[in-house]
């Protein structure tokens, strides 16, 4: 609890219509994207500057008051779920582009810039930032930094920590911190600004940020792929790795995730196959041109029934955006939906898709699955009813079977969505009792008050890892 006290130091320091503290406000911020999660924070914050920012960490550290940064709550790991109450810090009004610099290919923004916004903004002047979330139309940069969020040009371009070049980061004690620069090398000391990406909030509060532009691409093609065959679909993908191309976009679409997605967003999608590749390439003409041929090959040899190339952008807009309908198109099957992101190696990605299958099959429960297939990043994703507690315990069964399968291929928990308090439990299944440690002793030395975003990353406890017959 926050005593009155307290309360009118923050009152003081951004003014009372930014401070919010009744039922009604606090209730629209005690959950984000993730299923079952929802706890009530004691307050909600919006700073008007960086130097608000740092009074009012300053302010919780000295008075052990939990913090929670928070974008839009697209969030899907349950990692801005004000869990053990506190504050919870919005960025309404720090949403700001500060420049956009040519000579240096860059763009400084504030947290609570849009991420299509900023997108949009930079390709009015021929430039390119790669990085694009399915939820990019309403998702934050801060909040993008805060989980190193990937997207469908991932496989290409990489994700969001290979773009931020300086941060501006306010520390748990209220200091504030500049890391990185407008720099094409820089080998200064600890990298910071590595540390601070993917942090899920719980280092410090970003409050501006300088990321990385590119020249955007001549032009660009984008075809479907259509399989009577999951694993046929998913060993086209490791092919056309194999044959040293690395499309824009190779995204995986089953059956059940196809018909869901047609229904919602009615572009033509078919739903009479067993699966569909969405492939992307840009670059130079005559590169994009000879990458398509060679695509398209891979894909008829490995089994595909047919292979259409769309003949405009805005067929293929319509398919990029279907694609990024996929999880609001599913949410509307059953009261709940939860989506996962196992990821495997390229290569593991057949083994992956016929192990979900298997899964889903043992524990009688939907699986739909699509995603990232061309970096290896899936979304198995359960319609269910969080009512009906039977279900529910064999879709946890069901997704640690499929965290463990990924372990197994030599993946990961999670590739994109973050640990948060969803993931923790299984954490150390990955990086083991040391590597656990060894980010305990790094968030102690930040954070030994644990003010920031409490809860999260560290469960209380791990889960017992009980490997399963292959």
């Amino acid at each position: 609890m926050i005593n009155n006290e307290v309360k009118q130091k923050f009152i003081q320091l951004v003014g009372v219509e930014n401070y919010f503290d009744s039922n009604a406000e606090r209730l629209v911020y005690s959950y984000d994207a993730t299923p079952n999660f929802q706890s009530m924070p004691d307050a909600v914050i919006a700073p008007r500057n960086t130097n608000e920012v740092a009074k009012i960490v300053n302010l919780c550290n000295e008075n052990n008051i939990p913090l929670v940064p928070r974008g839009s709550g697209t969030n899907l790991c349950a990692g801005t779920c004000p869990t053990e109450g506190g504050i919870v810090l919005l960025f309404t009004h720090m949403n700001k582009i500060l420049e956009i610099d040519e000579e240096n290919l860059t763009i400084t923004v504030q947290p609570g810039v849009i991420t299509l916004d900023l997108i949009s903004a930079v390709e009015k002047k021929g430039l390119f930032y790669p990085p694009d979330p399915s939820s990019m139309k309403i998702s934050t940069i801060g909040g993008n930094i805060n989980e190193n969020s990937g997207g469908l040009r991932g496989l290409k371009y990489g994700v969001t920590r290979d773009y931020v070049l300086a941060l501006e980061a306010v520390l748990p004690n209220g200091d504030i911190v500049r890391t990185g620069g407008k720099l094409a090398k820089d080998v200064a000391g600890y990298d910071l600004t590595r540390l601070f990406v993917g942090s899920e909030g719980t280092l410090c509060v970003i409050t501006e940020a300088t990321l990385k532009l590119i020249p955007m691409p001549e032009t660009k093609q984008t075809m479907l792929a259509l399989y009577e065959d999951l694993e046929a679909a998913a060993e086209s993908v490791s092919s056309i790795i194999s044959s040293k191309i690395i499309p824009t976009t190779l995204e995986f679409l089953d059956q059940p995730t196809l018909e869901v997605v047609e229904d919602f967003a009615q572009v033509g999608l078919p739903t009479d196959v067993k699966a569909v590749l969405l492939i992307e390439q840009d670059g130079s003409p005559e590169i994009v041109k000879r990458d398509m041929a060679k695509m398209n090959e891979i894909c008829l040899q490995q089994g595909a029934i047919k292979v259409q190339v769309a003949k405009t952008e805005e067929e293929a807009d319509s398919l990029r955006t279907a694609r990024r309908a996929a999880l609001s198109a599913l949410a509307r099957l059953k009261p709940t939906t939860i989506l996962e992101d196992a990821t495997v190696p390229r290569s593991e990605i057949a083994k992956m898709v016929r192990a979900i299958n298997e899964i889903a099959e043992k524990y009688n429960v939907k699986i739909c699955t699509f995603g990232h297939a061309g970096d290896g990043n899936l979304h198995p994703t359960v319609p269910t009813d969080a009512r009906n507690k039977e279900e529910m315990e064999r879709v946890e069964k069901a997704f640690e079977e499929i965290f463990e399968r990924a372990i197994d291929l030599g993946g990961t928990i999670t590739g994109e969505h973050g640990v948060g308090v969803m993931k923790a439990p299984y954490l150390e299944w990955k990086l083991g009792s040391t590597g656990i440690n060894a980010m305990k002793a790094i968030k102690e030395a930040f954070d030994p008050n644990n003010i920031m975003n409490p809860g999260k990353v560290f469960a209380k406890s791990s889960r017992k890892r009980v490997v399963v017959s292959k």
